[in-house]
Parts: structure tokens; sequence; C-alpha cells
């Protein structure tokens, strides 16, 4: 349990300093809890030999209201420097964490690990820091005040201090025994928990389909038989930490009489005097509280190790390096004034596991350049796109921005460069207005509004019930496919990022929000380099260059004219879709 308590205390960083001041404290505290019941010893036993008199009664008096206020006081700065710091520490980690998410490749996030993410965040953390960092202090104030009594006892006599050192002998086997149970089970209730969170996750997201195609019988039996297999871990955990439960109080039952029993047989044989028989009385229900609590509380802590190993292994995941080096915050930033190819791939395959599924794609995009990226679906179009993001990193080759390696540059610096638009867009629960102003946050209330303009979405912003700062769904949800596409198109104009990646995002949008959507994105793309995944053909015809992927490989490129007189695939894409 100590090793569970060192673990903690490693991971308060910048306040473990706070955290073992705490430790003085609770120290302290520990004392002063016992202060009263030795003062009230020495009162009975002043009485019993007759010299009580006013002065020591005063000063006794005092001690315990002392004692008491001591006690409170030192209680209030534990809480101070424990709790406190625990929730310092958990919205540092937090801080931590995302920007560790950030780093890591987007294939993590589609590995069916959003189930973790959501319980280590959601509940891992929250657990810790609310039920276990403010209990460090506590599980050491209970070790002193166990200490202080078995030390009464062995002042009371030497036999009765013996048989309470035995007592809590049994305390601490039965005690880790149970802790050992609590052990075992706490990291399989965890699993189950994201397991769970992942299942709800699931179901929630898509709801659509399943009512659509009347899936609910199927899919909430996957989600009934996840609280199904959390309940029953839960209650497999009761049924095995009980008995043990039941055999603390047995011992501290058993071991309360015993004691009474030898403190009674010793004062029957003349062994001790009537002031240290009521010495012994005055401690002893008292005398196996702490040990007791002791353990109510390491067994929570039990939990914690699961939880720490769950968080750990987040922050373990690989982040996105740069020659066996983590990408640094203060790396090199793009040369606006390169004279080099604005986006250069060079000789770039990659793979997500072991499948390759881009070979050797090789091709250069020049400054104010419109490149277009057609081919059939799955072969490897939105990869090239998400390699120039970074949202992966490429297994050999090298991707350049105006002749930089993209893995030597800092990832905010890639991303100020870079805008992207993609067919699904993702809003904010939040105001209007803040979904647009992430795109340049420092930007005024006045930009904010001409990037709407630009954007074709100003006129409806404005009739809705509270403008700019209406407050629109998760995801979007209040609003229209096209709209939320425009709101999305004046975020990237807020940006004004050289670099625009583009999946076409009038693909799957009605013909009225389709001129708006074109409209917005010529502004979007004025003086912008653009690399263009292409769905509609019609849309590329006048790019400077097209790119035709197929099976991860670049099989033509040229012009719209030029493929079209090559009677290969994307002539025939262009005559189904005119068909």
């Amino acid at each position: 349990m100590i090793k569970i308590m060192h673990r903690l205390i490693n991971q308060t960083g910048k306040y473990k300093a706070r955290i073992r001041a705490s430790y003085i404290t609770a120290f302290l505290k520990g004392i002063m809890m016992k202060v009263p019941l030795m003062l009230s010893f020495m009162v009975i036993n002043y009485f019993m030999q007759g010299n009580m008199d006013k002065n020591k009664c005063i000063i006794i008096g005092v001690l315990i209201v002392l004692s008491v206020i001591l006690q409170a006081l030192f209680e209030h700065l534990s809480n101070v420097l424990q709790s406190a710091a625990g929730y310092m520490v958990f919205a540092d980690m937090r801080m931590k964490l995302g920007d560790h998410l950030r780093k890591l490749p987007m294939g993590y996030f589609t590995e069916g690990n959003m189930g973790k993410i959501s319980s280590v965040l959601s509940t891992d953390m929250v657990f810790i820091e609310e039920n276990c960092m403010s209990v460090l202090a506590e599980l050491i104030t209970f070790m002193i005040s166990q200490g202080l009594m078995i030390v009464m006892m062995f002042v009371m006599d030497w036999r009765v201090g013996l048989l309470s050192l035995v007592v809590t002998g049994l305390f601490i086997l039965v005690g880790n025994l149970m802790l050992t149970t609590t052990m075992d089970h706490s990291e399989k209730k965890q699993e189950y928990s994201e397991h769970l969170t992942d299942a709800v996750l699931d179901f929630v997201e898509g709801i659509g389909i399943i009512k659509s195609y009347n899936l609910l019988g199927a899919k909430s039996k996957s989600l009934t038989d996840n609280f199904a297999n959390s309940c029953e871990e839960s209650i497999a955990f009761e049924k095995d930490y009980t008995p043990w439960s039941m055999g603390m109080n047995l011992v501290y039952g058993i071991g309360t009489s015993a004691v009474l029993a030898l403190a009674v047989y010793l004062f029957g044989n003349n062994l001790i005097s009537n002031i240290y028989l009521i010495g012994i009385l005055l401690f002893l229900f008292d005398m196996f509280v702490s040990i007791k609590a002791y353990y109510s509380q390491m067994a929570r802590l039990t939990v914690t190790s699961a939880c720490l190993d769950r968080i750990e292994d987040v922050f373990e995941e690989m982040e996105m390096e740069d020659n066996g080096k983590l990408v640094l915050p203060d790396a090199k930033s793009f040369d606006e004034n390169s004279d080099m190819p604005e986006i250069e791939y060079s000789d770039v395959s990659f793979g997500y596991s072991d499948k390759e599924v881009l070979h050797n794609v090789s091709f250069k995009v020049g400054k104010g350049e419109m490149f277009a990226l057609v081919g059939p679906s799955g072969g490897g179009k939105s990869t090239i796109a998400s390699l120039l993001a970074r949202f992966w990193d490429v297994k050999s080759g090298s991707i350049k921005v105006r002749g930089m390696n993209i893995k030597e540059v800092s990832m905010g610096s890639l991303m100020d460069n870079i805008s992207m638009v993609f067919q699904r867009v993702y809003l904010f629960r939040d105001t209007i207005y803040n979904n647009i102003a992430m795109g340049r946050p420092q930007a005024t209330r006045e930009e904010v509004y001409e990037a709407a303009k630009r954007a074709r979405c100003y006129d409806f912003i404005m009739q809705l019930p509270n403008g700019f700062d209406t407050v629109i769904g998760e995801g979007g949800a209040s609003l229209s496919g096209g709209e939320q596409q425009r709101i999305s198109i004046a975020r990237c104009i807020l940006k004004d990022a050289p670099i625009v990646i583009l999946d076409e995002a009038t693909a799957s949008v009605d013909a009225d929000n389709e001129r708006a959507i074109q409209e917005a994105i010529s502004e979007l793309c004025k003086d912008k380099t653009l690399l263009v995944i292409a769905h509609r053909l019609k849309t590329i015809k006048d790019a400077d260059k097209i790119l035709v992927i197929s099976d991860g490989r670049i099989v033509e490129q040229g012009t719209h004219e030029m493929l079209l007189n090559q009677n290969g695939i994307y002539h025939n894409l262009v005559k189904l879709q005119s068909a």
C-alpha cells in the first residue's frame, strides 16, 4: 500500500512539497486527537490519588480546549495543503493530457480508444482527485493514532500492550488480505467501466442509424450487456470484499473484548491498580478505531492503482516523433518568403498498422496553385491530405512545405499555415461567434463579422434568436448541413492560412446551399495554395494539375484536358459522372 501512496505522490509534480507539508500537519493532528484522552486519564489519576486542585483543573481544562482547537487547525491546514493540491495536480494533468493527445496520430482515435479517453477523464481522474488525494494525510493520522494507542497500553501494563500489538497484527493480516481482493477486482471494475463508456458513446453517436434501421433491440442488448457485466462485477466485488470486511469487524470485537478481559483479570489478581484499569477502559474503545479506518480508506486506494495504470497507459502512447525526438513547441517555423515549392511530397509511403496504403507518392505544388486529387473510393486521396496536416506521420519519404520537412516544424506552426474544410463538419456546443472566432481567437468582433459575410453566413446568423450569440447544439445539430458548412468556412477565412485542404464541401448539400457554399469557398481560396479532394469532377476543371490516385499510387496526372485525352481512369470517371 505504501507503493500506491508513493505512486500518488509522484503524480503531484511541483505540488509535492504541499503534500509533504500536509503530512506534518496530519502528524500533529494525530497527536492532538489523543491529547484529550491522555489529559482525561491524568484527571482521573489526580482524583484517585486525592491531590486534584483548582489550578490543576484549570490547566488541564485549558490544555484540552487548546488541543481541540489545534486539532481543528491542523485538520484545516491538511485540507488546504492536500485537497487543494489534488485539484491543482489534476487540472495540470488534464492540460498535459490534452497536449499529449494533440501529438498522437489520428489512428489512435480510430482504434476504439475513445471509451478509454472518456473514462480516464470522467472517471479515473475524478475518482483520484475527489476520493484519494484528500485521504493521504488522513492515513498518516490513522497510523500515528494507532501507534500512540499501543504506546499508552504499554504504559498501563506491558502484557496489555503486548496483546494490543498482537491484535493490531491480526488487523494488518486481515486488512492486507482484504486489500489483495479489492486490488484484483479494481482492475476489472475499471476495465468494465471503460467498455461501458465506449458502448454508451457508440450507442448515442449512432442513434440515428439505430432508429432508422430498427436496430434498437440489437444495439440496446449490446448496451444492456455492458451494463449487466459492470453490475455483475460490482456484485462479485462486494461478495468477495464483504467476508473480509466482516473479518475486520470480528477482529475489532474479539480484540477489544480480549484486551478488556485481560485488564479485568490482571486487576482481579492485583497485577494492575484500579487507576490503570480505568485508564485501559478509557483508551480501550478508541484502541482499534484508527487501524480499522486506515484499512477502510486503503480499500479505496486500491481502485486508485487501477486508475493510475489506465492514466499512465494513455500517457505512454507514442507521440509523433522527429528523428527519434519529440516535436518541440519552439521548433522552426516556415519561411514565408521561401522560393521553394509550397508543398512537396517525395517518395511518400504510409500504412495503417502493417498494411501499406500509399506507395512512393511524389508531387510538387507551387505557391497559389490548385492541385486536385481524384480517383476511386479508398484509393488514398484523404490519406495524402491527412499526412500534410500530420494526422499521421509518413513511414518513409518526406513531406515539405516551403522546403522544410514538416517533421522539423512545430505542430503549432504547421497548423497555423493550413486550413481544412471537410464534408463532415463539426461545430462545438458554443455560440456561433466562438465557433467562428476559434479560427483566430485574437480577432476583433468586426473581423469575425466580415469573415461571416465572406462565407455567406452572416444573413442567416442575424436571423437567429440571438444572432452571433446563439448557442448551437453539439456538432452543430441545430443548424442545417449547408449552414454548418458555411460557418466552418467562415472559421477558415478568419484563420487566413496560406494552404487550404478542401474535401469538396458541396458534395452532400442541396442546390440552394451549393451556390452559397461555392461562393464562400471562392472567398476562402483567393491567393491560397489548394489541395482539393474532388468528388464532383466539374469543380476541378480549372485546376493547375490533377492527380489520379488508385490503390495508393499516382496513376495519372495532368490538366483536365490532358487527362481527358489519355482515355484512362480520369476519362472514365468524367464519362460516368456525365452519364
